[in-house]
């Protein structure tokens, strides 16, 4: 569609007519000059504080040194700067109430500037899961909590974190050991919530630990155990605690004394390396608050009810994992794009009798080949980019629209947030792969980025809940959900833009193309359950969330594609024709393989639960 900011204005305003929401009470302070506003401030930010220092971050890794018997992270200068502009730019608080500092911006005008970040340097950027749990404690919990917590992350102040997983659960919840213990008589009614005491460890912590800030809030799930100090089995037992790092008074002042939270150690990955990932022991003892052992936490909301807390903020950073996925696929794109228009290799062959030597060298992007992969690439990252702003231009429509809207919305978001985390997180990583097949033999020497952009975005299959997790979660439960409503609205949405599509000749094979996708979609869904039994149909999971993520690409990049030839004609600008281009490229070259997928799934084939383990 052209540079990233070109692209996002012309799917916020020519396609999800995103200046509309300033007709809404929320939104009646702002215009597109305000949002465009925002999205300038962002990239000249981005691109100053952010993109310089990519590379640097990237062999700079975060380092746990020991002082005093006591571990801390040192990092490099430039990722102090870049989180300190960030947070005087507002935008940890862009979309809260001005009451809360915030700005009252439309998510999708947020989640649209806070791309530039991710493009820049998603692993510096990666500080910014601040938001989500400050969100998370909007919505669940007191109001002391909101105000001494939540708006101290929003200021920008602290910063915060999620606890999730431990080292012998991994992805199980439902096996979590960390305990939570009600910290005596007295410390029910703390005014910052019932007072407990927290031992246990987690690890795969971002931001776990760091002197950014002067406080980070921890947000970790543990078990209450019985009265026979046994712990609850199943996930219905998990509650949620926020476990600030330093303590403080009901008025969020630091008390001068450190929580009973200690860095075990830092985990170093394959990429994301700016980012301080950490191991955490809480309540080891190292830290004694008031001379005893033990986390003080402050549980959030009812005991027993923390992953519907936590997956609060786990389903926005689903989202964000989606963009920044998208983002990384896209700036290898635009590298390879870039090298394909400047590296002269080769000659174009001239019949049968082969190439003539004697005639120059051409640019790599007038061979055929070159120019397959630098559309795959663009047709799977910018219709990954189209469908983050729809799925954001539903949270406002959750928030905001009518009761039916709102309704409609969560259900539709419900549906597509698998695909929304795991569709790019796959797919825009092979385009890395192929931003760096371009490169040839540069591609993986580090004199080039596409190698960094590849290792960034190989984490996110496994970021919130790995691509497995994601696939049962939508065939098993977000696709059959309130008797397959949420299904049933996305199918109606596909055909609304069938209608229009097939109203124009031009559009009239994608449109029955993707007709056929649909209804074949549908029909593997009914098959996978037709024996009611979810180990069966749960067996191709993966596949059926494959041919799901295609199919609504699909629809996307056509209904994309409808408003660009409404800009005057299906290659009046440049953003019209490349539009175009890659949607034919997507029908052509991608669609097709959902027929092979949803062929697995709808004969509920058991090649791979078959298969001896001593076979493997």
């Amino acid at each position: 569609m052209g540079s990233l900011r070109s692209t996002l204005d012309f799917l916020l305003h020519d396609w999800l007519q995103v200046a509309t929401l300033a007709q809404r009470e929320r939104f009646a302070d702002h215009s597109r000059e305000t949002f465009d506003a925002v999205l300038a401030t962002c990239e000249r930010i981005a691109h100053d504080k952010f993109a310089p220092f990519n590379r640097l971050v990237d062999t700079q890794e975060p380092r746990a040194v020991a002082e005093g018997g006591v571990l801390r992270v040192v990092l490099p200068d430039a990722t102090h700067e870049a989180r300190r502009a960030y947070a005087e730019s507002g935008m940890l608080s862009a979309a809260q109430d001005y009451g809360m500092g915030g700005m009252q911006l439309p998510y999708t005008v947020e989640a649209s500037a806070n791309a530039f970040f991710a493009r820049a340097s998603v692993s510096i950027g990666a500080n910014l899961l601040t938001t989500g749990n400050a969100n998370l404690l909007m919505a669940h919990g007191t109001p002391r909590q909101r105000e001494v917590f939540a708006r101290a992350e929003f200021d920008g102040r602290w910063t915060g974190t999620m606890c999730l997983s431990e080292p012998q659960a991994g992805s199980s919840l439902s096996d979590i050991a960390t305990r939570a213990v009600p910290d005596g008589a007295g410390h029910e009614n703390d005014p910052l919530g019932p007072r407990y005491r927290l031992t246990g460890h987690k690890m795969w912590i971002s931001g776990g630990d760091h002197e950014m800030t002067e406080n980070i809030v921890h947000l970790v799930l543990a078990k209450i155990p019985d009265a026979d100090g046994r712990l609850p089995p199943g996930t219905r037992g998990i509650s949620l605690f926020v476990v600030p790092k330093q303590m403080v008074d009901a008025d969020g002042q630091l008390t001068g004394e450190r929580n009973d939270v200690a860095l075990a150690g830092l985990n170093h990955k394959l990429g994301w390396r700016g980012t301080t990932n950490t191991l955490l022991n809480f309540g080891e003892g190292r830290f004694p608050v008031g001379g005893r052992p033990g986390a003080v936490g402050y549980r959030v909301g009812e005991p027993g009810q923390g992953l519907a807390g936590m997956f609060h903020m786990m389903n926005e950073a689903r989202i964000a994992i989606g963009m920044a996925a998208t983002m990384l696929g896209l700036a290898g794109y635009e590298a390879s794009l870039d090298y394909a228009k400047n590296r002269p290799q080769g000659r174009p062959a001239a019949g049968r009798g082969g190439k003539d030597a004697s005639q120059p060298q051409v640019r790599i992007i007038e061979h055929a080949d070159v120019r397959r992969m630098l559309l795959a690439q663009k047709s799977w990252c910018e219709g990954a980019l189209a469908l983050q702003l729809y799925c954001a231009r539903l949270v406002d429509e959750q928030h905001t629209g009518t009761p039916e809207a709102a309704g409609e919305a969560r259900l539709l978001l419900e549906v597509l947030t698998p695909i929304a985390k795991s569709w790019p997180s796959e797919w825009c990583l092979e385009a890395n792969s192929l931003a760096i097949q371009i490169h040839g033999g540069y591609g993986y020497t580090r004199d080039f980025p596409v190698e960094q952009y590849w290792r960034d975005n190989r984490l996110n299959m496994i970021h919130e809940g790995t691509h497995g997790i994601q696939a049962a979660d939508l065939l098993g439960r977000k696709v059959v959900m309130e008797g397959g409503r949420g299904l049933m609205l996305l199918a109606a949405r596909i055909n609304a833009t069938i209608e229009r599509a097939i109203q124009q000749p031009r559009f009239a094979a994608e449109a029955n193309a993707l007709g056929a996708a649909l209804a074949h979609l549908g029909g593997a869904t009914k098959a996978a359950w037709a024996t009611a039994e979810p180990a069966v149909a749960l067996a191709n999971a993966v596949p059926y969330m494959q041919a799901f993520g295609h199919t609504v690409i699909a629809w996307i990049w056509l209904d994309v594609a409808l408003a660009a030839t409404a800009l005057g004609g299906a290659t009046a600008t440049p953003v019209a024709a490349g539009t175009l281009g890659a949607m034919q490229y997507f029908f052509r070259y991608e669609l097709p393989k959902t027929a092979a997928w949803l062929q697995v799934v709808e004969s509920r084939d058991t090649t791979c639960a078959d298969l001896p383990e001593d076979a493997f």
